[in-house]
């Protein structure tokens, strides 16, 4: 997988302190993207599956994809299923929409291993720097298992979504 880069203890890509992998790849190219260096799909490092869950396992924290758009790089479905049956909470931004997800099968296959998804493209006319864990108004933060179950979309609301260490 390319990896730009993992940032471990960080409090920003969701609640609690986490591990956040940034992925290479992104094809939404986001007018006013904070991070166009991660639009390049051999930008960063190579890395395989078991390295990057030997940083996970270390630092036993929830995890978080982000990039680039995690949903467009071959391997993060093993990557997800790893961290998943590893008992990680995990979060994943993804310019996709929700609906978007849900008509691709290989899109919502990895998102079914998430805990939470945070999506939508980033919107400059609707930036808003007051918002927690996104950056602009358009953007959702969808509490997946919930959603899945009833098919009304759950929004993420700091209670409702484990985001201890390992959840059972």
């Amino acid at each position: 997988m390319r990896v730009l880069k993992i940032i471990e203890g960080t409090s920003v890509d969701g609640p609690g302190l986490r591990t956040s992998v940034y992925l290479a790849g992104c094809r939404h190219h986001c007018p006013g993207c904070h991070n166009p260096q991660s639009w390049d799909p051999q930008g960063g490092t190579e890395m395989s599956v078991d390295e990057l869950m030997q940083v996970i396992n270390y630092n036993e924290a929830p995890v978080t994809l982000s990039g680039g758009d995690p949903l467009q790089h071959p391997g993060v479905l093993e990557l997800a299923r790893r961290v998943h049956e590893g008992g990680y909470n995990l979060w994943c931004y993804t310019g996709h929409t929700w609906e978007e997800i849900t008509s691709d099968p290989h899109l919502l296959e990895v998102v079914q291993l998430c805990d939470v998804v945070v999506e939508g493209r980033f919107v400059l006319a609707q930036r808003d720097t007051s918002l927690r864990f996104r950056g602009s108004k358009n953007q959702r933060i969808i509490d997946v298992r919930p959603t899945l179950a009833t098919g009304d979309i759950t929004l993420f609301d700091g209670q409702n979504n484990e985001i201890g260490t390992r959840f059972a």
